[in-house]
């Protein structure tokens, strides 16, 4: 162990000898050469704890939702058969209908709770991960890092199996976001195959957060159902799908609604690139791009896999002599 040196000159004319014996006795404890690393270390791990505890509030306000719901309907259901002049048995039978409805609800509420517990404990695990971080086994918790950094990766980059035996072998199931990413898959897939009614449905689950991102996701999913109807040649049913869908963001985007209902005249086989552009292939893909990065903004994920953002901040930090020669 180091210790530091005394000053110039006797210690008679400094320190006093009995506090010069007690520093010796009782010598403070070096400060380890770590303890700033560590620090900044997990400073960047806002998103490690963010996406768990937006999936455990989604899972929340869907079981909230659920109850409301079903309870509304059993509420009206009783108040209509006390209204109604009933025979005995068909009121026994519309109190049976409306018991069902109940215990229905009650099992939906039980897989709910043991979501919601499930969803808390990957909470409480990623908050113990956290503060298990010390000087003394940082090789070891940048080590699990590491493994979580690729396991991100993998996901974003649609290797969904690889980052399951990844985090399977290395114990990081709580640790890793595999369930969320498998959520987005489900979306990606639907839309790679042009089906839109799974990114429609998470719309809808995640309406009010879109909302107030003042998202598009929703109107362009629209509009690319709009398009596949004129390209069918399906004119009446474009024509009343407007109506009931793409109307409503006529206050708002109304530049845009005018160009994709010009289709209906154009055609799908038109060579004016204005509207030539809404019958490529390539819309589908700007919709999987657009889903990726609602999706990373609503569970508070970065954009770029953890990965890259980490190699290009390590790369930037190196000290090359290329720099200084450019």
């Amino acid at each position: 162990m180091e210790m530091d040196s005394l000053p110039n000159g006797n210690n008679t004319a400094g320190t006093p000898i009995s506090a010069t014996a007690t520093a010796t006795a009782n010598p403070a404890p070096p400060q380890s050469s770590n303890l700033p690393q560590l620090t900044e270390s997990l400073k960047l791990e806002h998103q490690f704890l963010r996406v768990p505890f937006e999936h455990y509030k989604k899972t929340l306000r869907a079981n909230h939702r659920a109850v409301e719901k079903e309870m509304s309907a059993v509420i009206s259901g009783v108040t209509e058969a006390a209204a109604a002049d009933l025979s005995p048995d068909d009121a026994v039978n519309h109190l049976n209908s409306l018991v069902c409805r109940l215990q229905g609800l009650k099992r939906k509420l039980e897989e709910g709770s043991r979501a919601e517990h499930l969803q808390a404990q990957k909470c409480r695990v990623r908050l113990d991960h956290l503060e298990s971080a010390d000087a003394e086994n940082m090789s070891e918790w940048n080590n699990t890092r590491m493994k979580r950094i690729l396991v991100d990766y993998m996901l974003r980059m649609s290797y969904y199996d690889t980052a399951v035996k990844l985090a399977k072998s290395s114990n990081l199931q709580d640790l890793v976001d595999i369930d969320v990413f498998q959520e987005a898959k489900k979306v990606i897939d639907a839309l790679q195959n042009k089906d839109v009614a799974p990114a429609l449905a998470w719309c809808a689950d995640n309406k009010s957060r879109l909302k107030k991102s003042k998202s598009k996701m929703e109107f362009q999913l629209r509009l690319q159902e709009f398009i596949e109807l004129v390209r069918a040649e399906n004119n009446l049913r474009a024509i009343t799908y407007a109506r009931k869908y793409l109307a409503p963001w006529g206050a708002t985007h109304m530049k845009e609604l005018q160009r994709v209902i010009a289709t209906l005249a154009f055609k799908r086989d038109t060579e004016c690139s204005t509207y030539k552009v809404l019958f490529e292939a390539k819309q589908w893909d700007y919709l999987v791009d657009q889903f990726k990065q609602e999706f990373c903004k609503l569970y508070g994920m970065t954009l770029e896999p953890l990965l890259n953002i980490y190699l290009q901040a390590g790369l930037s930090a190196l000290k090359t002599p290329y720099p200084l020669t450019t």
